[in-house]
């Protein structure tokens, strides 16, 4: 796992690409009373964002209705809900940590993240993730089955391509958890 992400300013504007998409389709998509969306974007205080970059990840993408008012989020892959760390710090920090060794607490201090914060995240993969409807939904299509005492690392691993692509790929994967709860078909 390449944590060097972390330092590149270009797998930063990757992301930002994304989100800049997944807010478009969200855009054309209008509100489900039929209403215009106009941008109504969140403001963030990004941790563990380069300082080359963090004008760019300041504000969540997001919409509202000119009609009913709803607001309308759109997924990203930026951020992971409303942690404030940004969605690539959650994923290889908890990659790292997931050997409880030495390594976490240098990653620890490279990112900024206390130790009880990491330990958190992993206890999230251990206990919340796997309840998702998007895990449940989707853990049949991973043969032989992901080891989920080793998530996000065992997840990052069946995802192919180089570092940047892997990681790219599952950050695209676990979008839908960034809005509100989902409905998904059966994963059966």
């Amino acid at each position: 796992m390449c944590h060097a992400l972390l330092q590149s300013p270009n797998f930063f504007r990757l992301l930002l690409r994304i989100d800049e998409e997944l807010a478009s389709e969200t855009h054309a998509a209008g509100c489900r009373c039929g209403g215009v969306l106009h941008r109504a974007n969140y403001p963030r205080k990004p941790r563990a964002c380069l300082s080359e970059v963090r004008g760019d990840f300041e504000s969540r993408f997001s919409f509202c209705c000119h009609r009913c008012r709803r607001r309308t989020t759109s997924m990203s892959v930026r951020f992971l809900g409303r942690r404030v760390y940004l969605a690539l710090a959650v994923v290889l920090g908890s990659a790292r940590h997931a050997g409880q060794n030495p390594a976490a607490t240098r990653l620890s201090g490279t990112l900024n993240v206390p130790l009880l914060t990491l330990r958190r995240w992993r206890h999230w993969w251990q206990g919340e993730f796997p309840q998702t409807s998007l895990w449940q939904a989707t853990c049949a299509r991973f043969m032989p089955p992901v080891v989920s005492d080793l998530f996000p690392a065992s997840l990052l691993e069946r995802f192919s391509g180089n570092a940047e692509e892997a990681l790219m790929r599952l950050l695209v994967f676990l979008s839908p958890l960034t809005v509100r709860p989902i409905d998904l078909p059966e994963g059966r």
